[in-house]
């Protein structure tokens, strides 16, 4: 019997993959709609335009985008060294940057605690400066930072891994230097991983909360974040603006992924035409 060149069991992957996404993606969203719309779209849209989601959004932003930011650089170095070069302790290396995958958030903040807190060794030092780590914004950008620390690197490593070298050594046969080469070859190979990497590391910053929690506190209009407002309106029943800003945060992770993927698809569009052309433009 042909039902179709997928065959029975092809069909049957689909409908489970299918009813998956359905479960774990399409269901959530569906339920954060319902719950968020449930008196109206006036509560939603007060609820996530007051002062002090604002103020925990801002928050939020201001951590992600530095996180983002040391991550381009510091991330994208890292990968650069694991490729391109050699040097004692690199397989060790190697395995400490997927740490973070295994380790628990709530674990990350109780280690941050652990280093800066009152107990700590280098707490004295902290207070004499009257600078505060644990507790304070420092401190939450040093767990985001943390466990976003594996995305970008991993996201670049095969790029470079598949880096056309023959460009670079053509280019230096031609007296271009090292910082002409990068701009003029290696960056624009680059791209794609970067884009992508940048956006991981942000859709995950945005959307921390239990290493933040426990090593900011959670205190509201200082170490507050739009996830742990989320936690603080369901703790006090306000579930409209729970669901309200749960739903904004979550359309725009997916936003920015989606964006981020039409970029990096169209920029590998463009690589193919160019290589196809000739590299002319």
């Amino acid at each position: 019997m042909n039902l179709d060149k997928k065959g029975l069991g092809g069909w049957f992957l689909i409908v489970v993959m299918v009813i998956y996404l359905g479960i774990l993606i399409v269901g959530p969203i569906i339920a954060l709609m319902t719950g968020a719309f449930q008196n109206g779209l006036m509560p939603a849209v007060r609820s996530i335009s007051s002062a002090v989601f604002s103020q925990a959004l801002a928050l939020t932003m201001q951590i992600a985008i530095l996180v983002v930011i040391i991550q381009l650089l510091v991330g994208t170095m890292i990968a650069w060294m694991l490729i391109r070069h050699e040097f004692p302790g690199k397989g060790i290396l190697n395995g400490l940057i997927d740490v973070p995958f295994a380790i628990s958030p709530v674990v990350v903040g109780y280690m941050l605690l652990l280093l800066f807190g009152r107990n700590s060794l280098i707490y004295p030092v902290l207070d004499r400066f009257n600078y505060r780590i644990v507790f304070a914004t420092p401190g939450m950008f040093l767990a985001t930072l943390f466990v976003c620390f594996p995305f970008m690197i991993r996201e670049m490593v095969p790029v470079i891994q598949n880096l056309d070298r023959g460009q670079e050594y053509a280019a230096a046969t031609l007296g271009a230097s090292r910082w002409t080469s990068f701009w003029r070859i290696i960056f624009p190979q680059l791209k794609s991983g970067l884009i992508y990497g940048m956006t991981l590391t942000l859709a995950r910053a945005i959307g921390e909360f239990g290493a933040v929690l426990v090593v900011g506190g959670g205190v509201q209009g200082r170490t507050e974040t739009a996830t742990l407002f989320i936690f603080r309106s369901m703790e006090e029943r306000r579930y409209i603006e729970a669901y309200s800003a749960a739903l904004l945060l979550g359309a725009f992770s997916v936003l920015i992924v989606f964006v981020a993927d039409w970029l990096k698809r169209s920029h590998e569009k463009k690589r193919l035409v160019l290589s196809v052309d000739g590299g002319k433009p």
